[in-house]
């Protein structure tokens, strides 16, 4: 008797705020990551901030997200997410997803905040805007150049980018200025086994303009 209609967006761009909440009642944005590039309904590559929004359409975007923050009293680290129009620039609600993201390295380069950290000292109890906290007021959150993260698993292009494994015979990883590694499972010698995420490594690469994060 009923028929759920999803609103159909021709050309979809994958953008996400992220927010965090404090047990005080306070509520702050860190900009917003695109998160475009996808494969297999999983993202391959982020970016910070993302390059075709204006700064009206930045402060709209962040406006809204901080409204759902603020609405649901949130605690913690949390990404709203969002499908944009790139014909129309509307925006659209896709969900919160009340965790620590893969992609969050990219919004900790722009803005300097360690939203790890932040997210244990706000349960801890300290108010957003403090020192103790580690996250100021929301005036004094700004963006700093231009972040690009990459994954590096373990697939098979010539099978459908299935997970695979084996031995890491040589591995040489990323290094140089403005460059950030997080992971620990990738190492020259290496066993993979078929039991866990593809996943190895986050390459995320930093630099005061878009041209230059993408070349490191």
């Amino acid at each position: 008797d009923e028929v759920y209609l999803e609103k159909l967006i021709e050309r979809a761009r994958h953008v996400e705020v992220q927010v965090l909440g404090d047990t005080h009642g306070n509520a702050v944005h860190l900009f917003e990551r695109d998160c475009s590039i996808q494969r297999r309904n999983q993202k391959v590559v982020e970016r910070a901030p993302a390059p075709y929004l204006s700064e009206e359409l930045r402060q709209e975007l962040c406006g809204y997200a901080l409204k759902i923050a603020r609405e649901t009293s949130y605690i913690g680290a949390g990404t709203v997410e969002f499908l944009q129009d790139a014909d129309t620039g509307k925006f659209y609600f896709i969900e919160v997803n009340p965790r620590i993201q893969v992609e969050h390295t990219v919004t900790e380069q722009v803005t300097g905040i360690d939203i790890v950290k932040a997210q244990i000292h706000i349960l801890d109890g300290f108010a957003i805007g403090t020192k103790e906290s580690g996250v100021p007021a929301q005036k004094d959150i700004r963006l700093n150049g231009h972040a690009l993260q990459c994954r590096i698993t373990t697939e098979d292009p010539e099978h459908n980018f299935i997970p695979d494994y084996g031995r890491i015979t040589a591995y040489r990883e990323a290094a140089g200025f403005g460059i950030r590694l997080d992971g620990g499972t990738a190492y020259s010698g290496a066993v993979i086994t078929r039991f866990y995420d593809p996943l190895l490594e986050k390459v995320t690469a930093w630099a005061p303009t878009p041209g230059e994060a993408i070349s490191r």
